[in-house]
């Protein structure tokens, strides 16, 4: 859902569920309606469908209070939170109330930010001491764990082919794929690309002890519904995506409810459906 009010996503929530969507997602802007708001509203009229923002930008945010909105609304909805995170955006409009503190600040605390909020799901006083972040043991009013665990299942942005950031992604639950042409430009997704992130991903986890069981790989963009929706997502399926995301970023306010209803409507383009 790339827009809308709050009320608009539990139309839209309500919709998917209906349509046999396994997720809903709502965007979280640094000023505007407030996603985890949203996603609560729309956890109190549904039962199964998945909830999660796309993306929060973790750096920006204070891990703690993402934490406290995260767990939360996993208990509510009774373990059906998804976090995608990701460094943010250096753009004017994600940094109209602050200076953006450059791209190596915004990946240290993404990192110490991951490590904190694996901490806090569990619902255990702890220690913590970063570059970025510290925490002091609490001795009261230490608040549940989150329903999943041993966390909430966390997709990161990985930027293929840099191995720093991919292994960030490798850490956690899924990768949700950028990719970075040979001269350094913003590369266009393919599925050969994805492939290729995939292998690495796999042989990566496997350092570390960790199969791909579990382990998301998300695709965004927009289809048509019908056939040739279906054979789009297969090809991506065969790439080795686990999640395809219908994310039509071109609606204006107008003409959004309306447009994702009727995309809704018509049901997923998911492969073996």
């Amino acid at each position: 859902m790339p827009g809308g009010d709050a009320s608009d996503a539990v139309v839209l929530g309500i919709e998917a569920e209906r349509a046999g969507w396994d997720g809903f997602f709502c965007y979280e802007p640094t000023w505007g309606v407030d996603a985890w708001v949203s996603l609560t509203a729309v956890a109190m009229r549904t039962e199964h469908i998945r909830l999660g923002t796309m993306l929060t930008p973790l750096p920006k945010r204070k891990p703690w209070e993402v934490a406290s909105q995260a767990a939360t609304l996993d208990r509510l909805s009774g373990g059906r939170v998804i976090l995608s995170v990701g460094l943010g955006a250096p753009e004017p409009r994600f940094y109209m109330f602050e200076d953006d503190p450059g791209r190596t600040v915004r990946a240290g605390r993404l990192d110490e930010g991951l490590e904190l909020l694996a901490l806090m799901y569990r619902g255990e006083p702890f220690e913590y001491e970063g570059k970025h972040y510290h925490a002091h043991r609490p001795d009261m009013m230490v608040p549940p764990p989150s329903h999943q665990q041993p966390r909430v299942p966390t997709w990161v942005v990985g930027l293929w082919p840099a191995p720093v950031s991919m292994r960030r992604s490798a850490r956690w639950d899924g990768w949700l794929p950028n990719y970075r042409t040979p001269e350094g430009d913003r590369g266009e997704p393919s599925t050969t690309l994805l492939a290729e992130g995939v292998a690495w991903l796999t042989e990566e986890r496997a350092r570390h002890g960790l199969t791909m069981d579990g382990y998301d790989v998300v695709v965004e963009g927009n289809t048509v519904a019908g056939s040739a929706a279906v054979e789009e997502v297969r090809t991506w399926a065969e790439a080795g995506a686990t999640w395809w995301l219908e994310a039509n970023w071109s609606l204006d306010e107008a003409s959004l409810v309306e447009s994702c209803r009727e995309r809704l409507r018509a049901g997923p383009a998911g492969v073996g459906r």
